[in-house]
């Protein structure tokens, strides 16, 4: 019974049409004894615009690798965003991870998505349409995400 729910679980998010943003590509060197080794790391956050969001970490020897590897990172870090009929949040919500604090507020229809930086690629992947959020204390990308994440996982629906 579990392993089947598990399965269906995994079947509808391999079905579902997932889009892939790649936020920060970065250059790691390690001092070795023969010299530098040269290794890329990656930030990734995966969503299905319907409501579905996860951010993902890779590291690799080339680029496209470490891209997959944390978009991989991604899919097993998802999470559900209850979205309103106007595709804003219910309410008020605030995430902390890290120095980094975000607040997100909901807007009325039309507003669009103002936020900066991962924050507002991270809630476009979700499928938020109407949002407005504020990055507070550290401006570290991946921190921010996971801020995000955080203020997300924090939303209730009105039931």
């Amino acid at each position: 019974m579990v392993q089947e729910r598990n399965t269906n679980r995994n079947n509808n998010r391999n079905n579902t049409n997932w889009v892939r943003k790649v936020v920060k590509v970065r250059r790691i060197t390690k001092v070795v004894k023969g010299g530098k080794k040269l290794r890329f790391g990656a930030l990734v956050i995966i969503g299905n615009e319907k409501g579905l969001v996860g951010v993902g970490v890779g590291k690799a020897d080339d680029v496209v690798e470490a891209v997959k590897k944390a978009a991989n990172d991604g899919r097993r870090n998802i999470i559900m965003v209850p979205l309103t009929k106007t595709f804003s949040i219910p309410h008020v919500s605030t995430g902390q991870y890290g120095a980094s604090n975000v607040l997100l507020k909901p807007a009325s229809a039309g507003s669009g998505v103002i936020a900066g930086g991962s924050v507002r690629t991270l809630l476009e992947a979700a499928g938020v349409q109407n949002i407005m959020a504020k990055q507070l204390g550290s401006n570290n990308l991946l921190n921010n995400a996971r801020a995000t994440i955080c203020a997300l996982e924090a939303l209730k629906t009105a039931k």
